[in-house]
């Protein structure tokens, strides 16, 4: 064979073998298109544990229960524009924004206790996996907190009740009249939990780890909740501030069940609930946090929610503490209503004349 021959005859078998070659690549691509980024390895700490720790901003205008006319949990951006301009606080933003800057720093409206420099709602609505939330519940599928009916229909008194309802019967005789949030003595349902919410403003937590413990130190009054790792519970435990709270790693998540709530809390669980909680860093900026309310005395259902803590560039001071001015001066605000013959109330608060 002349060596032109053989090199022709070379030629051919590798040009043949190149677009066999590429024919196979070709077959394959759909499948390798098709394949998903590689999933997201969530970070440990030294000693083994899924790293969940950092600061946090739970800040949304989503918020735990579903508002009137939401069609579901997963809304359209269409539906999310209609929920964010029916927003209270984004009406309040636009009323105070057609003020000029003196008159909204006043306080011409003594039924106004903030305006809108103080408040840090959050800026848009929550979103998990890049879908909007009308509510932070998931469960029942209503959106709506199942609480037990009354013999006259009517649910029993929110956990979290408005300051309105939750203050209207308190006295102004002595600084222990007054709710445990005026007293700062505990945050509530604003604070570390369970379960975990978003407010007005200071919607920042901290979460720390170590090998026996976590801590979730909340910016609302710096109340703290400290949770044990792999720890036995005390069956004849005395109720704390926070809950008695039990903690596990299961996966990539760090799994709490809390109970024995102390009952002044206002907590969303009786002496005879429990709140299941699931932190699950979703990303390097992100954590899922879901949990699960159980109390038979309370709900007709277990409900379910979840909501994204995303991260946070640090806590701002809250310097709450108990016999502080602002005790001081609702107490004397009292007594000058006794002096002048008046009824002391309580007035409507933040969104005193914003049109419905």
């Amino acid at each position: 064979m002349s060596r032109t021959r053989y090199n022709i005859r070379r030629g051919a078998v590798r040009y043949l073998s190149v677009l066999a070659s590429l024919a196979c690549a070709l077959a394959g691509a759909p499948a390798a298109l098709g394949q998903n980024a590689p999933a997201y390895d969530p970070p440990k700490t030294s000693w083994g544990v899924p790293d969940v720790q950092g600061i946090f901003s739970t800040a949304s205008l989503t918020t735990m229960t579903r508002p009137p006319g939401a069609s579901g949990l997963i809304i359209s951006q269409e539906e999310r524009d209609k929920l964010f301009n029916k927003n209270i606080y984004t009406r309040v933003h636009k009323e105070e924004d057609a003020l000029s800057e003196a008159k909204l720093l006043t306080d011409a409206n003594p039924d106004r206790a903030y305006n809108v420099f103080w408040m840090d709602p959050g800026a848009d609505l929550g979103k998990i996996n890049g879908q909007y939330r009308s509510s932070w519940i998931v469960e029942p599928a209503n959106g709506q907190i199942p609480y037990i009916k009354s013999p006259s229909g009517r649910g029993t008194r929110p956990a979290d009740a408005a300051a309105e309802e939750e203050f209207a019967d308190l006295l102004s005789d002595n600084p222990e009249d007054r709710a445990l949030p005026e007293r700062c003595v505990w945050m509530g349902s604003m604070g570390p939990g369970p379960v975990l919410g978003n407010a007005l403003y200071n919607n920042n937590f901290q979460i720390v780890q170590t090998p026996d413990n976590v801590v979730i130190l909340s910016e609302m009054a710096h109340d703290v909740r400290v949770i044990a790792i792999n720890a036995t519970r005390n069956p004849v435990s005395i109720p704390k501030w926070g809950g008695d709270s039990i903690g596990h790693y299961e996966g990539n998540s760090l799994v709490v069940e809390t109970m024995n709530v102390m009952p002044r809390q206002n907590s969303f669980i009786s002496e005879k609930g429990k709140v299941t909680e699931r932190f699950t860093r979703m990303s390097d900026g992100r954590v899922l946090y879901q949990y699960a309310v159980e109390d038979p005395t309370k709900y007709s259902q277990p409900w379910k929610g979840e909501m994204p803590l995303n991260i946070s560039n640090g806590l701002y001071e809250y310097a709450c503490h108990e016999g502080n001015y602002g005790m001081f001066n609702l107490l004397s605000g009292a007594r000058a209503f006794e002096r002048e013959g008046r009824k002391n109330g309580i007035r409507k608060q933040i969104f005193a004349g914003v049109p419905e």
